[in-house]
């Protein structure tokens, strides 16, 4: 009973995490551009331009953002339907998927952000991976075990 619960809890946590993903997706393309961004657009502008961006490159990084929102709300879905089919089937390659997917993309995100010295985007691509990877992988395992004892 105690390893269902924490199953159920894991699966619960990466559901919340899936669905704030296709919130924030959903409210990148509204928000992208409001003020209360400008230290962050600031941040991303002074790592290009030392000297200053030109005016037109607030616009193309608010646009840029605001294409990524549906992307990551994608994304996201895309999540959702693999976790739910993961409980269901309790076939333990579709965790692993869902890890290697995630593995596959930190590092390279990762690199792009430090190759521009672009810091925040480090530290959340970290925190995602810290996030999502670890119950994954305990996701894996357990069905893994489960069904080898079956």
């Amino acid at each position: 009973m105690r390893n269902d619960a924490a199953r159920i809890w894991t699966i619960r946590w990466l559901y919340a995490v899936a669905a704030g993903h296709v919130l924030v997706g959903a409210l990148l393309p509204w928000f992208a551009g409001d003020p209360v961004f400008g230290a962050y657009h600031g941040g991303i502008e002074s790592a290009f331009w030392q000297a200053g961006a030109p005016l037109q490159a607030r616009g193309l990084q608010v646009w840029w953002i605001s294409l990524f929102g549906p992307t990551v709300q994608l994304m996201a879905l895309f999540m959702i339907a693999l976790i739910h089919l993961a409980d269901r089937l309790r076939q333990p390659q579709v965790w692993l998927w869902l890890a290697a997917g995630l593995l596959v993309w930190g590092p390279q995100d990762i690199l792009v952000s430090l190759r521009a010295q672009v810091w925040p985007h480090v530290w959340i691509d970290l925190f995602a991976l810290l996030v999502l990877v670890p119950p994954f992988v305990y996701l894996w395992r357990r069905d893994k075990a489960a069904m080898e004892a079956a």
